[in-house]
C-alpha cells in the first residue's frame, strides 16, 4: 500500500529563495554520503524511465529489461539532452531522446546509431544501487564519486512471513537530513512537541564506525490507557534507519532520508507489522499505528524548518548525547563540518514587508488526545 504525500507549500518564509543554489548549505555541513532510497520498487517497472533530483544533481532512474535498476546522471553527454524524458531503454541500454545515443548501466556509450564507432569519451556517471527485500531501491551517493565504503546488513523483519506487506509513506521537508535525524536521540521532546505522557527514557547509545544503536523506553497513551513499550533505533549511514516500535504492536520502520540537495530533503517511510493472526486485525491495528507515526512526524514539521542549526548548543546536564550524535553523523561529510565556532545558522528571513505567518495545529496525535498529565 502507498500513501504518496504531496510536498508541503516551502514558498513560505522559512523556505529558501526559489532561485537559490542547490549546492549553497544554510547550515555548517553539505550532503553526506551513504546509501539512499530513490524509489520504491513497485515505482519503477522494467522499461521504465524517470526523472529524479537527489544530491543537488539532476538524474535518471531507469530498469532494464534484464528487471535491474539504475541510476545516472540525467543528461546526454553529446549535447545535453535530460535522458528522462523521452529516453527509452532498449534491452540493457539507455536511448537518448535526442539523437539516439545508447548507454548501458555503467554510462558506457554503446551505440551511436548514425556511426559505426562509439564515444569512449562520452561516458555517463552511474551510482551504485542495489534493491532491498525486492521493495526498495538504494543508491551510493558520494561527492567525489568513492565507490561504497560499507555495505547494509538486511534486517531479518524485511523476509519474514511472521510480517505484513509493506506500507508506505512519503514527506517532502525543507531542511537537512541531519536535523530530522537527530530526533532519533532526542527523548525529551517527545513529551513537548509529541505531548507524550512522560518523557522517554533513553537506556543507551552507542556508536561503532558507520552504525549508531538508540535503545529507549517509551510509554504509549491508547484509550484504554498507558502502554508499556519500547523504540530502538539502529542506523547504517544517514540513509538507512531501523525502528522497532513494542508494545502496541510489533512494527519495524525503515527510514529514509534523503537529501534532495543541501537544505531539503525526502523522507521514505516503509512499515512491516508483525502479523495479529489474521489479515483484518493487522491491518486495522497497523494503519491506526502508521498514521500515529506520520502525525508525530508532522508535528516535528514546524520545528525543523523554522529552528537554527546552533554549532554550540546550551545543554542541560541530563540532555540525551546530542553532540555524540553530531560527531558520529560528522563521518559521512566528504568535506567536513565548519568548526563549531558558536555560529547561529539561521533559516531565510520573511520576504520584504512581510512578517511571518502564524502557525496552527493541524492535528491532534494519540498522544495528544490521551495524555493524562498536565505539565
Amino acid at each position: 500500500m502507498t500513501d504518496v504525500l504531496p510536498p508541503r507549500d516551502t514558498s513560505g518564509p522559512a523556505a529558501l529563495p526559489a532561485d537559490s543554489p542547490a549546492e549553497e548549505s544554510r547550515y555548517p555541513f553539505g550532503i553526506p554520503y551513504g546509501w539512499f532510497c530513490v524509489a520504491w520498487s513497485h515505482e519503477l517497472a522494467v522499461g521504465e524511465v524517470v526523472p529524479r533530483f537527489y544530491f543537488g544533481r539532476h538524474l535518471v532512474l531507469w530498469r532494464d529489461d534484464e528487471g535491474q535498476a539504475h541510476l545516472q546522471d540525467a543528461f546526454c553527454p553529446h549535447l545535453g539532452a535530460h535522458l528522462a524524458y523521452g529516453g527509452q531503454v532498449r534491452g540493457c541500454a539507455l536511448q537518448c531522446p535526442f539523437h539516439g545515443w545508447e548507454f548501458d548501466g555503467d554510462g558506457v556509450n554503446t551505440r551511436i546509431p548514425y556511426s559505426e564507432r562509439t564515444n569512449a569519451k562520452a561516458k555517463i556517471r552511474s551510482y551504485p544501487v542495489q534493491e532491498v527485500a525486492g521493495a526498495l531501491v538504494y543508491a551510493w551517493y558520494h561527492p567525489h564519486d568513492e565507490p561504497p565504503l560499507f555495505e547494509l546488513d538486511i534486517p531479518e523483519e524485511f523476509t519474514s512471513e511472521d510480517f505484513s506487506d509493506w506500507t508506505f509513506r512519503h514527506f517532502s521537508v525543507p531542511a537537512a537530513c541531519q536535523e530530522l535525524a537527530e530526533n532519533s536521540v532526542d527523548g525529551p521532546h517527545f513529551r513537548y512537541v509529541h505531548n507524550t505522557e512522560i518523557v522517554p527514557e533513553i537506556v543507551s547509545y552507542e556508536t561503532e564506525g558507520t552504525t549508531a544503536s538508540m535503545r529507549s523506553i517509551q510509554k504509549f497513551p491508547t484509550p484504554r490507557g498507558v502502554v508499556d513499550g519500547k523504540i530502538n533505533v539502529d542506523n547504517q549511514g544517514p540513509g538507512f534507519g531501523v525502528t522497532r516500535f513494542s508494545g502496541i504492536v510489533d512494527t519495524c520502520l525503515l527510514g529514509s532520508a534523503v537529501p534532495v540537495d543541501a537544505n531539503h530533503c525526502e523522507v521514505r517511510f516503509s512499515f512491516k507489522t508483525r502479523s495479529l493472526g489474521d489479515a483484518q486485525s493487522t491491518s486495522s491495528v497497523s494503519e491506526a499505528f502508521v498514521q500515529e507515526v506520520c502525525n508525530q512526524f508532522r508535528d516535528d514539521w514546524p520545528i525543523w524548518i523554522n529552528k537554527a542549526h546552533l554549532t554550540r548548543p546550551a545543554l542541560a546536564d541530563t540532555d540525551p548525547p546530542f553532540m555524540k550524535f553530531r560527531k558520529w553523523y560528522s563521518q559521512f561529510y566528504a568535506d567536513g563540518v565548519a568548526p563549531a565556532d558558536g555560529v547561529v545558522y539561521a533559516p531565510a528571513p520573511p520576504p520584504a514587508g512581510q512578517q511571518p505567518a502564524k502557525w496552527e495545529r493541524e492535528h491532534l496525535t494519540a498522544s495528544f488526545k490521551h495524555r493524562t498529565s498536565e505539565d
